[in-house]
C-alpha cells in the first residue's frame, strides 16, 4: 500500500473516534507540555545567569566570609567565621604580588528619599572606586566616584534605574541630593536597567564609596573583596593560591584544616548553576517520563481494542493482497499521529507556560527550536514503541480466524 493511502486509512480510523483519540493524547500532551517548559526556563536561565548574573570576569574573584554554601551545616559553619574587615583590604592590597588590582565592598539596606518621594528596601553598596569596571557595571549617564571622591568620603551616589523611576519620574537625577538612610548623597550617576534576577531587583541599588559608608553604617558588616588575577585568566590559579596562603596565615589555620572564608570565582559560580539546573532537568524528565509512559500505555491499551474491533476489517483487507507490513504500517502511523499530535498540542502548552513563568516571575524563557524537535521527537518515539504490540497482533491475526469475527 502506498504511503499517501497510509495516511489516509490511518487519518480515517483516527477521526472515526475523535473522542478517544483526543483522550489518548492527554498522558502525551502534559508531558511534552512540563518538558518543555521546564527546559525553555532552564535555557533561558543558563543564557541569562552567563550574561546577567555572573557578573566577575573570569580573572576575578572575590574573598569572602561565606562563598559558596551547599548545605545547611556549612551555612553553620560560615556564620562562625570571621568577618572580613577594613584591616584585611588594606593587607591583601599591600601584600598580593599575584594581583592586577583589589576592590572592596560591603552591603546594607536602608530608605531612600527626595523631597516628598521616599522608597524603601533600597540595597546601599559601599565600594572602591574600582569596583565598579571589576564586576563591568553600566553607567547609563553620568560617571563612577574616583579613588579620591572614596579617599575623601564624599557623599555622592550612582542610583538604580528603579529609583530614577520612582523618585525622578520627571526630572534627570544628576546633581540633584538624595538621602540615603537619612544621610545627603549627591547623584553623580545612572545605571543602566538590568531587570529583576531570580526575585532580586537589580534596579533598586546605590553605590556609594566605602569610605562614606564605613563613617554612616560603621564597620559592623563583612566586607566582600574582589581581586583580580595578574596576568589575566593564566594568572587566576597562582593569584587565588597567594590569596589563599595570606588569609590562612592571617586567621592562624591549622595546616589541615578547611579554609575559614569562601572563594567565588566566575567559574565556580557557573559550576554551581550547572549543577543545579541538571537537577533541575533530572528532575523534569522523570515527571515528564512518568507522564509520557502513561500516555504509552494509553496509546498501547486503546491501540489494542482498535485492533479487536477492526478485526474483520483486518482480515478482509488481508484476504484481498495485503501484505502484513502494510497492516503493521497502517496501525504503527495510527500510533505515531496520535503522538504527533499530542506531542504539538503539548509544544504549544508548554511554550505558552515558558513564556507565562517569563511574564509573571520575571524567569527568562528561550523556547529554540531544538527544544521544539525534542518534543515531538519524543513523542513520537513514544506513539511508535506503544504502537508496536499492537501493529505486530494486528499483522499476524489469521485470515480465516478474523474473517469469521463478529
Amino acid at each position: 500500500m502506498a504511503i499517501p493511502e497510509l495516511f489516509r486509512e490511518a487519518l480515517r480510523a483516527l477521526r472515526a473516534h475523535t473522542l478517544r483519540s483526543v483522550l489518548t493524547l492527554l498522558g502525551i500532551i502534559i508531558g511534552v507540555a512540563t518538558l518543555v517548559a521546564v527546559v525553555s526556563v532552564i535555557a533561558g536561565l543558563n543564557a541569562f545567569v552567563q550574561d546577567r548574573v555572573i557578573q566577575l570576569a573570569p580573572d576575578v574573584y572575590v574573598v569572602q566570609k561565606f562563598g559558596i554554601i551547599r548545605s545547611r551545616d556549612e551555612f553553620l559553619d560560615a556564620l562562625k567565621r570571621r568577618n572580613f574587615d577594613w584591616n584585611d583590604y588594606e593587607v591583601l592590597s599591600r601584600t598580593l604580588r599575584q594581583a592586577e588590582q583589589v576592590a572592596a565592598e560591603a552591603i546594607g539596606g536602608s530608605a531612600v528619599k527626595f523631597r516628598d518621594r521616599r522608597l524603601t528596601d533600597v540595597t546601599v553598596q559601599g565600594t572602591t572606586a574600582n569596583f565598579g569596571p571589576m564586576v563591568r557595571l553600566d553607567i547609563l549617564a553620568g560617571r563612577y566616584f574616583t579613588p579620591m571622591e572614596d579617599q575623601a568620603a564624599q557623599a555622592v551616589a550612582i542610583i538604580g534605574s528603579d529609583i530614577k523611576d520612582e523618585l525622578f519620574p520627571q526630572l534627570d537625577p544628576l546633581g540633584h541630593t538624595v538621602l540615603v538612610g537619612g544621610a545627603p548623597y549627591r547623584v553623580i550617576g545612572l545605571l543602566v536597567k538590568q531587570g529583576r534576577t531570580l526575585g532580586e531587583e537589580r534596579d533598586r541599588k546605590v553605590f556609594i564609596p566605602i569610605q562614606a559608608y564605613r563613617r554612616q553604617y560603621g564597620s559592623r558588616d563583612s566586607l566582600n573583596i574582589l581581586i583580580q588575577a595578574r596576568g589575566g585568566v593564566e594568572g587566576l590559579e597562582p593569584s587565588v593560591d597567594e590569596a589563599r596562603s595570606l588569609l590562612r596565615a592571617l586567621r592562624h589555620t591549622p595546616f589541615r584544616a578547611p579554609d575559614p572564608f569562601g572563594v567565588v570565582t566566575a567559574e565556580s559560580l557557573q559550576t554551581l548553576w550547572r549543577q543545579i539546573s541538571a537537577a533541575a532537568f533530572v528532575l523534569s524528565l522523570l515527571i515528564a517520563s512518568v507522564s509520557l509512559g502513561v500516555g504509552g500505555i494509553v496509546i498501547m491499551n486503546i491501540m489494542l481494542v482498535a485492533v479487536v474491533e477492526r478485526t474483520r476489517e483486518i482480515g478482509v483487507r488481508l484476504a484481498l493482497g495485503a501484505r502484513k507490513r502494510d497492516i503493521r504500517r497502517q496501525f504503527l502511523l495510527e500510533a505515531a499521529l496520535l503522538s504527533l499530535a499530542g506531542g504539538l498540542v503539548g509544544v504549544l502548552l508548554g511554550g505558552l507556560a515558558a513564556l507565562g513563568v517569563r511574564g509573571l516571575l520575571d524567569f527568562p524563557a528561550h523556547l529554540t527550536p531544538g527544544i521544539v524537535l525534542l518534543g515531538i521527537a519524543l513523542s513520537v518515539g513514544v506513539g511508535l514503541a506503544a504502537g508496536y504490540w499492537p501493529a505486530r497482533n494486528a499483522s499476524n491475526l489469521p485470515v480465516v480466524d478474523a474473517l469469521r469475527a463478529e
